[in-house]
């Protein structure tokens, strides 16, 4: 487990770059916002027992010996385009049903939908209400 022993503020300029500084200690910071807490229950056990600062998202894990701490800003759009970057889930299973059953992906999309019993639900379960309604007349 290495230290953590490089304290990293990333916040947003006024022309809207993000600016980021870093600090040997937690000091400087304790200057500038005041702690409330200490995070307990960071997977990564080398966060575990850092301080929390009001107006700071953090501590967050970057790198072997980085913790960092974003204003709520910076946090909300950095986390935003993470997850517009974030690959879709592209569906494989026609192909894959395909090859299983030798026919052609064409095929399978075509093929006419299985019929099932007008209590069970499109997947197959019982809705949860049927089963209370079926009970309650016996």
């Amino acid at each position: 487990m290495a230290k953590k022993d490089t304290f990293r503020i990333v916040t947003r300029g006024s022309d809207g770059s993000l600016l980021i500084r870093d600090y040997p200690t937690c000091d400087p910071i304790l200057e500038m916002h005041m702690q409330v807490g200490t995070d307990d229950c960071s997977t990564d056990l080398a966060i575990r027992g850092m301080p929390v600062f009001r107006g700071l998202i953090g501590p967050i894990p970057e790198g072997k010996n980085i913790v960092r701490y974003e204003s709520p800003e910076v946090f909300e759009t950095l986390t935003k385009e993470w997850i517009n970057k974030t690959p879709k889930r592209r569906r494989r299973r026609a192909k894959s049903e395909a090859s299983a059953t030798g026919m052609d992906t064409q095929e399978i999309v075509n093929a006419p939908e299985v019929e099932t019993d007008s209590s069970m639900g499109a997947n197959g379960i019982v809705p949860h209400g049927l089963i209370d309604n079926e009970m309650s007349m016996n």
